[in-house]
């Protein structure tokens, strides 16, 4: 087996009493991306932190492109391509300025390859950092995170202050990357760009993960909310005896009910009737990552397993 761009074995971070991580076993596979997600104080910016090397772990082992952060981090840095979920930068050089030198102390970026990711988040690269907006010096996070085409993406809350347009520019260029072989582990709390670019996500609670599963799978699991209208009315009962169907009401010829899974038996229970249109929510990641919040850590531990 390929050894994992990111892993961490038992991995603590203790302030005084505080604990931020009790324990943590993260592993991101080479050519994936992972979102990892959790409400804010779970862990996830500490747990980044520390595989950079910007903070020292109380124990535990760490291991990012097979190599031990601590020891070998200035070589890891020229490969690793990170935004913090709070970029600050000195104010007083223009944003073209900024990234050139970011760039150079990575090997060298060609212009070229600022040029085009500035274009296509529409950043003006002659403005001063102190000039622009929330927004844009976030621009400026993600162009220098991804214009070196690094092997590993760290990403913390990366579209923190972007417009809905440029977070779909941001999805783009993610799938690019992965595409490419390469890998991104992304902490965020919008669920819609976990559903479109992660190929996994890790959950984690009180510092330690509680939870990890494919994107398809929870898409399976997570409930939907579907409506069926058929050519004539329908006995609701029929329906809410069928496996992982809930909360049917029928309204004139239209049934409207909860489905918990896959649709499999639904459907064809409906294909009894005459069907004259069918509408399904895609199953939202947002309402399942809640979930593991209303269970105690024991319960979803051994659901996850």
């Amino acid at each position: 087996m390929d050894e994992p761009a990111v892993r961490t074995e038992g991995l603590v971070k203790t302030y005084g009493r505080s604990r931020a991580l009790t324990g943590l076993d993260l592993r991101v596979e080479r050519g994936e991306v992972y979102g990892f997600l959790g409400p804010n104080g779970a862990g996830k910016s500490t747990t980044i932190r520390l595989l950079l090397d910007l903070i020292r772990p109380t124990s535990g082992r760490i291991e990012v492109l097979g190599r031990d952060p601590r020891r070998d981090g200035v070589a890891l840095r020229r490969r690793i391509g990170y935004l913090a979920g709070d970029f600050v930068v000195d104010g007083r050089q223009t944003a073209r300025e900024l990234l050139t030198y970011l760039g150079n102390l990575r090997g060298g970026v060609p212009a070229a390859r600022i040029d085009e990711l500035a274009d296509r988040l529409d950043l003006d690269l002659g403005r001063r950092i102190r000039g622009l907006s929330k927004g844009n010096r976030q621009k400026v996070g993600v162009v220098q995170a991804f214009m070196h085409d690094p092997e590993l993406l760290i990403l913390d809350e990366p579209t923190t202050g972007l417009d809905p347009f440029l977070q779909q520019e941001f999805v783009a260029m993610v799938r690019e990357v992965r595409t490419a072989g390469r890998t991104v582990l992304m902490s965020s709390h919008v669920m819609s760009e976990v559903q479109q670019t992660a190929d996994r996500v890790g959950v984690i609670r009180d510092g330690r993960l509680v939870a990890v599963e494919r994107v398809e799978e929870l898409r399976e699991r997570a409930v939907r909310r579907v409506e069926i209208h058929f050519a004539d009315p329908v006995d609701p009962a029929e329906f809410a005896a069928v496996p992982g169907v809930s909360e049917v009401t029928v309204t004139g010829s239209t049934l409207r009910c909860r489905l918990d899974g896959r649709a499999d038996a639904l459907v064809k229970a409906a294909a009894g009737h005459t069907v004259i249109g069918l509408l399904s929510a895609e199953p939202d990641l947002e309402e399942l990552f809640f979930d593991y919040y209303s269970h105690s850590p024991q319960e979803v531990s051994g659901a996850a397993a």
